[in-house]
C-alpha cells in the first residue's frame, strides 16, 4: 500500500470523483453528456464514447489535486490510456489516487436488498489492479427496506470481499447504497450502521476500509462509523439528488466528504468549448469540495 495515498486519502481536503459507469449505465451517462445512441453502433465504440469523456474530464485543469482527492474507475478505464500513460498511472503522477469498482452489478431484489452478483474473477482483477498503481477498490449493493436479514446479509456479503481485497494491498471502498426514495430509509440506516460497526469492530489494526453511504436522513447518523479507527474516510454517494441538493444534504454530516458521479458532470456536455467544459467543470468541483471540506 502507498503511504502517501493513504496519508491523502485519511486527512486530505477535498473529494471523490465517482467516474465508473459500466455497461448498463454508461449508455445514460453519454445521453446526459449530450452523446446520443445513434453516434454509436456496438459496446466498442460505446466505451470508446465514455472513455473520451473521461479523458477531457480528468485532464481537464479543472480536475486538480488540490480538490480531487481519488477518482474510482470503471474496469476498462483502468486498462486505457490517458496521454500515453495507462488511466491509473496518470492520475497517481497527477496527484489523486486511483480507484477500481470490481463488482459486477446487483442480484435481483430479496429481502428488501440487492446483493451484489458473484465476481468469479476478483483475485485476478485485484493483481491487475495492483500492477496498474490501483489504490482501492468499490462494490456496491443496495438497501430498498429496513429488512434487517436482508441488510445484515449485505454487509456481510461486503466485509467478506473486503477482507479478500485488504489480503491483495488494496483499501475497499464498502457501498452499501440505501434507496433515497425508500419511506423508511432512517430506520434502514439505523439497522445499516449498526451491522456495519459489529464488521468493524472485528477488524485487526491492520485491516481497513473505507465507506461509501447514502447521505443519512438524520444529520450524523454515521457519526460513530467515521469516528472508528478501521475507517479510512466515510464518503456519500448523491444517490439521485441534484448536486445542489446533495451538497447541502452533505454539510450536515461532519467528517464526511462527496463522491459523486452524476452530480459532478451533470452540466457538462461533448459539445462545450474547452472554455466552457474547463468552467462547467470548476464550478461543480469547487462546490462539491466546498460541501466536503467547509465543516471536516
Amino acid at each position: 500500500m502507498n503511504k502517501s495515498q493513504f496519508d491523502k486519502m485519511k486527512n486530505g481536503e477535498g473529494f471523490i470523483a465517482a467516474l465508473d459507469q459500466s455497461g448498463g449505465s454508461t449508455p445514460k451517462a453519454l445521453a446526459g453528456y449530450g452523446v446520443k445512441e445513434d453516434s454509436y453502433s456496438n459496446e466498442d465504440e460505446m466505451f470508446d464514447k465514455v472513455h473520451e469523456m473521461r479523458t477531457r474530464i480528468i485532464t481537464s485543469p479543472s480536475f486538480s489535486p488540490d480538490r480531487i482527492l481519488g477518482v474510482i474507475l470503471f474496469e476498462q478505464t483502468m486498462d486505457r490510456e490517458i496521454e500515453g500513460k495507462y488511466t491509473g498511472d496518470y492520475l497517481a503522477d497527477k496527484g489523486i489516487v486511483p480507484f477500481l469498482k470490481v463488482d459486477k452489478g446487483l442480484a435481483e431484489e430479496e429481502n428488501g436488498v440487492q446483493l451484489m452478483k458473484p465476481i468469479p474473477d476478483l483475485d485476478e482483477t485485484l493483481r491487475r489492479a495492483s500492477e496498474r498503481k490501483i489504490f482501492g477498490t468499490k462494490m456496491r449493493s443496495v438497501i430498498h427496506e429496513p429488512n434487517t436479514s436482508g441488510i445484515k446479509e449485505v454487509v456481510e456479503q461486503q466485509f467478506k470481499f473486503g477482507k479478500r481485497i485488504i489480503a491483495a494491498g488494496l483499501v475497499p471502498i464498502i457501498e452499501p447504497e440505501v434507496n433515497i426514495h425508500s419511506e423508511q430509509k432512517e430506520k434502514s440506516e439505523e439497522i445499516l450502521c449498526d451491522e456495519i460497526l459489529k464488521h468493524l469492530n472485528e477488524l485487526s489494526e491492520e485491516e481497513n476500509v473505507m465507506l461509501k453511504l447514502s447521505i443519512p436522513t438524520k444529520a450524523n447518523a454515521y457519526k460513530k462509523l467515521v469516528e472508528h479507527p478501521r475507517v479510512v474516510r466515510v464518503v456519500a454517494l448523491s444517490g439521485g439528488y441534484s448536486r445542489d441538493e446533495a451538497n447541502e444534504k452533505l454539510k450536515e454530516n461532519d467528517g464526511v466528504i462527496a463522491s459523486f458521479s452524476r452530480a459532478l458532470a451533470t452540466d457538462l456536455s461533448a459539445d462545450q468549448s474547452e472554455e466552457e467544459f474547463d468552467a462547467a467543470l470548476k464550478k461543480a468541483v469547487d462546490s462539491i469540495y466546498d460541501a466536503s471540506v467547509q465543516k471536516n
